[in-house]
Formats: structure tokens, sequence, C-alpha cells
């Protein structure tokens, strides 16, 4: 027996790539479109941005209960980048991500102990672990970035 969901969430898209996605009450709304670079109009949001978005969320989350667990108060960002790349075994694409991780005023190591171990924690990356290459890194803090 599955366990029980402590949320549910859907999103409805028409017309692909080049369409609309939408949430059933229409709270959010957004335009999709495939990206320049790849022989699209770019007049949209992609698939990508969107996967990006939530997953930068969902890691920062997890690096705050760290954060909080371990009464460290300085500042973080999450800066998570995804690459669209081909895939060889079967001609198509596949993702992989880079999570770059900063802290104000922070010694490396502890900033890179407390990556890991929201990457560890995060669903996001517990649902990708083995799909997508993601790679974890420490890198300077930078304001308003």
């Amino acid at each position: 027996m599955a366990d029980k969901a402590l949320y549910t969430t859907t999103a409805i898209n028409t017309g692909a790539r080049e369409g609309e996605s939408h949430s059933p009450d229409r709270s959010f709304e957004v335009n999709v479109d495939t990206p320049k670079e790849m022989g699209g109009k770019g007049n949209g949001t992609d698939p990508e941005q969107l996967f990006a978005l939530g997953y930068s969320a969902c890691f920062h989350s997890a690096l705050e209960h760290f954060k909080k667990q371990e009464k460290v108060d300085n500042r973080s960002q999450v800066t998570l980048t995804v690459n669209l790349l081909k895939d060889p075994t079967d001609g198509g694409f596949k993702l992989a991500v880079d999570i770059e991780v900063g802290f104000e005023n922070m010694e490396e190591q502890q900033a890179q102990e407390l990556a890991e171990k929201a990457h560890a924690f995060c669903p996001y990356s517990k649902a990708t672990k083995g799909n997508i290459d993601a790679n974890v890194t420490v890198v300077p803090y930078e304001e308003g970035k």
C-alpha cells in the first residue's frame, strides 16, 4: 500500500512545447515554447526552466531545514542549472543539473557538508537520483544574484 500523500497537485498542458500549461484552478498559467537554441520561437517558458524553478526552491528548502537544525543563520542562495543533452542510448534527450550553493561568510567545508545534506534530503534530488547527473558545488555568495 502506498503512503498517504501529504500534498497533491496537478498541471495540465495543451500544445506540448508550443502550448500552454496551467493548474486546474488557473492560479498558475504559463505559455510554453521551445527555446530558440533548439529551433523554437522562444516566446514562452520551457519545461527545463520550470523544472529548474521547482528544483531550486525545493533544494533551498531542504538546505534551510539543515541550517535551522544546525543553528546556522548565514544567508544562502541556490542556483540550479538544467542542461538538456542528447541521449546517445535512444537518440532522444536527457537532463543533467548543476546545483551551486552559496553561503554568506561560511567556510567551504561546512558549506559543502550542508549542501550535501540538502541534496540527500531534497525530494527532487531523491526523485532524480540515478536518473540524471547532478553536480553539487559550493560557490561564493553573491548579493542580489
